[in-house]
């Protein structure tokens, strides 16, 4: 690809994002939302999140765990645990790292 490609590419990609982000800004007046839309939007942060995280967990290379000797199976189990008994952020992280820590280089699994 030549340089002029790569620059039109990137022109061309800014505007692209610089269009759809501010979209809602263009308009004069506020566009209607319906309110099944605004309640289903309510949900979409955790769909994100368990799309990027979900695939962490069970996968190894593109491949599904095989064994229960990963430490990632009883790292995700505590941290929910720890998260439905205290429904606090920071600690589900820290319990669920320290359990993965302790087995990885603890155990060495």
């Amino acid at each position: 690809m030549s340089l002029a490609w790569g620059l039109l590419a990137i022109a061309g990609l800014a505007l692209l994002s610089v269009v759809t982000r501010g979209f809602f800004f263009l308009t004069e007046r506020e566009l209607p939302v319906p309110p099944a839309l605004t309640q289903a939007l309510r949900y979409a942060p955790l769909a994100a999140l368990a799309a990027v995280v979900a695939p962490e967990i069970v996968m190894v290379k593109g491949q599904l765990i095989d064994t229960w000797r990963d430490p990632r199976l009883p790292a995700a189990a505590v941290g929910m645990a720890y998260y439905l008994w205290r429904r606090g952020i920071l600690g589900t992280i820290v319990s669920g790292m320290a359990v993965f820590l302790a087995l990885r280089l603890g155990a060495g699994w």
